[in-house]
């Protein structure tokens, strides 16, 4: 009877070994997923029609059968890229497929019918900052459809000495500032989910 126990003992032992391996295994293959999924969606922005570039950004030109013209390029603070024979493009605040036509344009005084490809390579320009009672305060590169509750994800979360109904977003619009406010609680619940906007780039989230 001890042998039959101690073997009863045994294969419960090697079921919950066997269990725990596969939550290991399917706690892999999520956050492998996820790893494709965001990589597929940065992807998916930057070549949308309608991302605009931001100072910051990394752009890659190339065009058919003129290799020495092939070029990684950093969006300028001034919002402009340089290219050879070209000069200065304007790029910030543009449409890749935008700078595409005015590099073919201007490219057609050298090059006949040239075939100009564009692309954004890494997004670095959009920044948003998340400040006071987080775990992880900072300045944030992130995706442009981001929005509060991400963004406070993004910063590890919240402390427990947040005030979460006294959020505000900072942002400007011009010379001026403007203070949105954001109930953590309602939006928690389900409640005036309208509050939980999309970040742009710039903006500063306060947790007090």
């Amino acid at each position: 009877m001890v042998s039959t126990f101690k073997e009863r003992e045994s294969k419960k032992a090697e079921q919950k070994c066997a269990v725990s391996n596969r939550k290991i295994m399917l706690l892999g293959i999520v956050l492998l997923l996820f790893s494709s999924i965001a990589s597929a969606q940065q992807t998916a922005v930057s070549d949308e029609a309608g991302y605009r570039v931001f100072v910051g950004d990394i752009l890659e030109i190339s065009v058919w059968k003129e290799p020495e013209l092939q070029k990684t390029v950093l969006v300028r603070p001034d919002g402009k890229i340089s290219l050879p024979l070209l000069g200065d493009i304007d790029a910030a605040g543009r449409a890749v497929s935008d700078i595409r036509e005015s590099i073919v344009d201007e490219m057609q005084k050298y090059i006949p019918q040239p075939v100009v490809t564009v692309s954004v390579t890494e997004i670095r320009g959009y920044k948003i900052y998340v400040i006071g009672q987080v775990n992880n305060p900072g300045m944030y590169t992130v995706m442009p459809t981001i929005d509060i509750m991400q963004a406070l994800s993004l910063a590890g979360g919240t402390t427990a000495f947040a005030s979460l109904n006294d959020i505000i977003v900072l942002r400007r619009i011009g010379s001026t500032r403007q203070a949105i406010p954001f109930r953590y609680s309602d939006v928690a619940r389900g409640r005036k989910l309208g509050q939980n906007i999309e970040l742009v780039t710039g903006d500063v989230v306060v947790v007090p």
